[in-house]
């Protein structure tokens, strides 16, 4: 062997991007196993082989028992302990090759990488990124895509695993960070962290909230990551199918973040209590569905965003609230209306609040004993009780004049002999909304 066997190790080493001592290591150690087997030899001690890194030259040896070596011609080991080095070189090569590819995507994994789709596995898509294979789950994509092999993509490199035998390489467009990444890609002042990304939630290709902050009181954080006429926010846009991102000032009050977070509603009020985690948000009737947003993600969306649960009421409805609160623990021994005002200033503004709470915390928020405690809680959760059945009989009168309504108009409709197409109302809808869960709560894990 000479200096061509040097220059096609080198050639490999470029190409799968391994180390070349790595490629000299594994020939040497294929020429020891091809040396083993020629001799018939368990003794893993008894042979050995060195590459002259300079000329390519190999030498193989064999350890005698009085300390000394004797060289191996390697003509002389013939044909079988050959195609034995050869299929040691390959595995190790291959080995070397995987453990290249662990070891250049992660340090990968969290960047944003481009390949092409090669093609599709089930509802998985395959797609190679430079010189690995990687595989992005349904779950990973963006709902509503549609791609097909030889379309270039981009994607978060999500996951590295080993395999065993090859290296599993995770790709998605659909976990927030890869917004994030869009974000350091399109607006550099994030990528030069003047503007600081400080939380993130998203329904992919539907809906996104970004919360920015800028160190620097000179740089507007929004106008920023908006750009000129849009223009840095609609290449994000373009690129995740169209999904809406709505970018929030963030700050450290939580009452501003909150308000901010609920936008493009107006907020009156925000109260917080800080013993259950739950944000109530006041706003007016007009501003009502805007608060909640479609099925509720402007609000799940918000409470994701904060880590604040987040409950939407209208003044009326918080006032009744406070109200069915206060004639609930008012005929309670002990009682009083400053306590109640205590109560209000905690953010339990409801009795559910107050059964949730516990009769533990009471005793230790508002000073009183736990006979009293007791007492609060009990009554509380007995009305919570009374008020539940009767919002279920009220969605349940919704639906049936709903029912009522579109057979009505169908009947009419049908008269007429016109296509049937009933359309629900505003109650109606309410209705569906209420039984499927569409509420007007947000939760901070949900």
């Amino acid at each position: 062997m000479t200096s061509e066997t040097l220059r096609l190790l080198d050639s490999i080493a470029r190409d799968r991007n391994i180390d070349r001592e790595h490629l000299i290591r594994d020939l040497e150690m294929a020429m020891v196993s091809a040396a083993r087997k020629h001799f018939d030899s368990l003794d893993t001690e008894e042979f050995g082989c060195e590459m002259d890194r300079l000329s390519g030259a190999l030498t193989v040896w064999r350890n005698l028992p009085d300390g000394t070596r004797e060289n191996i011609p390697i003509e002389k080991l013939g044909r079988i302990p050959a195609q034995t080095a050869k299929q040691v070189m390959i595995q190790k090569f291959r080995e070397d090759e995987r453990n290249s590819l662990m070891e250049e995507f992660a340090k990968r994994q969290g960047e944003i990488v481009t390949g092409t789709i090669t093609r599709q596995e089930g509802p998985a898509l395959i797609v190679q990124v430079d010189r690995a294979e990687a595989f992005m789950p349904k779950s990973e994509q963006i709902p509503g895509e549609m791609f097909k092999p030889g379309d270039r993509i981009r994607c978060l490199v999500l996951d590295v695993r080993d395999g065993g035998s090859q290296v599993k390489i995770i790709l998605s467009r659909a976990n927030p960070d890869f917004i994030r990444r869009l974000f350091e890609a399109e607006v550099p002042e994030v990528a030069e962290r003047i503007i600081e990304i400080k939380a993130l939630a998203r329904e992919p290709g539907q809906r996104c909230k970004v919360a920015v902050a800028s160190v620097d009181s000179k740089v507007d954080a929004k106008g920023a990551c908006i750009g000129v006429r849009g223009s840095r926010i609609r290449n994000i846009v373009d690129e995740v199918n169209g999904e809406k991102i709505d970018i929030v000032l963030w700050n450290e009050s939580s009452q501003v973040l909150i308000s901010n977070a609920v936008r493009p509603a107006a907020v009156e009020e925000v109260s917080l209590c800080f013993e259950l985690g739950r944000a109530t948000i006041i706003v007016r009737d007009d501003q009502l569905s805007l608060a909640i947003g479609k099925r509720g993600q402007n609000v799940r969306l918000a409470a994701r965003l904060t880590g604040w649960d987040i409950d939407i009421l209208t003044p009326a409805e918080f006032a009744k609230g406070l109200e069915n609160l206060g004639n609930t623990l008012r005929p309670i021994a002990g009682v009083t209306d400053e306590m109640l005002d205590k109560i209000g200033a905690l953010g339990m503004i409801s009795v559910f609040d107050v059964e949730e709470i516990g009769p533990q915390l009471l005793c230790e928020e508002l000073g009183v004993s736990d006979e009293l405690a007791d007492q609060i809680c009990t009554a509380a959760g007995l009305r919570a009780r009374e008020v539940e059945i009767e919002r279920e009989r009220e969605a349940a009168a919704a639906a049936a004049r709903a029912a009522e309504d579109a057979a009505a108009t169908a009947a009419i409709l049908g008269a007429e002999g016109g296509a049937v197409a009933a359309t629900p109302d505003a109650e109606a809808e309410s209705a569906a909304d209420s039984i499927l869960g569409f509420g007007r709560s947000g939760r901070a894990d949900g």
